[in-house]
C-alpha cells in the first residue's frame, strides 16, 4: 500500500517514517512539507493512504482535500483536537492527536486495513457520518475557497469575492483578479457564507454586500444590482426585496 506524508514539521515527518518501518505492507513513496507540494505528489504518485496535517502554511489539509476529485484514504495527524468532527466529515480513517504513541499509530493503520478490506461491500453512510449529522448544529462559514487552475492551486479569500455565478454543477467566483471556476453548488455556498455579507439575489447569483454600488431598474419587471467594479447582476423579485430592505432603499 503506497503512503504519502504531507506535514510541514520535519520532526513529525521523521516520527511517521520511523513508525511506518514496523508495517512493511505500507510503502512510503514520498513526503511533502506543505499542501501545494502534497497536491502535486498526490497527482503524480497516486498514493493509497496519506498522513495529513491540518494547520499548514498557505493551504490547510481540509482545503487540499477539497481540490481532489477522488482523494486517497486519509489519516489526519495534528496537534489540534477541535477539528476531529470535521475530519470524520471528510471521511477520514482516523485522527491522530499529537503526540501519539507507536501503539496508537498501529491502531490507525489497522483501521485503514479494515476500511480497504470492507470497501467493496460497504453500503450506506458510515457510523461516523451518522454521528456527524446528529452533532452538526451550525454550518461552518468559509473564509477561504481553494480552486484549481490547470496545475496550480489558488486560495481565494471570500471577502475578495464580488459575486458568485452558477454554471451547471459549478460556480464562477468573481474577484478583482478575474473569475475562477469551482465545483460547488449555490445551495452549499449560500449555507456556508455569512448571510450578513453574502446575499442570494437570484437562483444563479450570490453577491457580496460590500461590493454593491446600487440598484437599477432596466424594465418594468427587471432589476439589476450594480457592483463597484462596473458589472451588473440580475436580481429576482424576491432578491430585490431582500436587498432593498438590507440597503434601506
Amino acid at each position: 500500500m503506497k503512503v504519502l506524508i504531507i506535514e510541514d514539521e520535519e520532526p513529525a515527518r521523521q516520527l511517521l517514517k520511523i513508525y511506518l518501518k514496523d508495517h512493511p505492507d505500507f510503502e512510503l513513496v514520498g513526503e511533502a512539507p506543505d499542501g501545494f507540494e502534497g497536491f502535486r505528489l498526490i497527482k503524480e504518485l497516486q498514493p493509497d493512504l496519506i498522513f495529513l496535517d491540518i494547520q499548514m502554511p498557505r493551504i490547510t489539509g481540509f482545503e487540499l482535500l477539497e481540490l481532489l476529485e477522488e482523494p486517497p484514504v486519509v489519516i489526519f495527524a495534528t496537534a489540534y483536537d477541535q477539528f476531529a468532527i470535521k475530519a470524520f466529515e471528510k471521511n477520514a480513517a482516523d485522527y491522530l492527536l499529537k503526540p501519539y504513541s507507536r501503539d496508537r499509530f498501529r491502531q490507525a493503520l489497522d483501521k485503514v486495513r479494515t476500511r480497504l478490506a470492507s470497501k467493496a461491500s460497504a453500503t450506506g453512510p458510515s457510523i461516523e457520518q451518522k454521528i456527524i449529522e446528529e452533532l452538526r448544529a451550525q454550518p461552518e462559514y468559509l473564509e477561504r475557497i481553494p480552486v484549481k487552475v490547470r496545475n496550480k492551486v489558488h486560495v481565494i479569500a471570500t471577502e475578495t469575492i464580488s459575486y458568485i455565478e452558477a454554471e451547471g454543477d459549478y460556480v464562477f467566483l468573481h474577484t478583482a483578479e478575474g473569475r475562477y471556476l469551482k465545483e460547488a453548488t449555490m445551495k452549499h455556498l449560500e449555507a456556508h457564507l455569512p448571510s450578513e455579507r453574502f446575499i442570494r439575489i437570484h437562483r444563479s447569483a450570490i453577491v457580496n454586500v460590500s461590493a454593491i454600488k446600487g440598484l437599477e431598474q432596466t424594465s418594468p419587471d427587471v432589476w439589476h444590482v450594480l457592483l463597484k467594479n462596473g458589472l451588473s447582476v440580475r436580481a429576482s423579485t424576491e432578491g430585490r426585496k431582500v436587498l432593498k430592505k438590507l440597503l434601506g432603499l
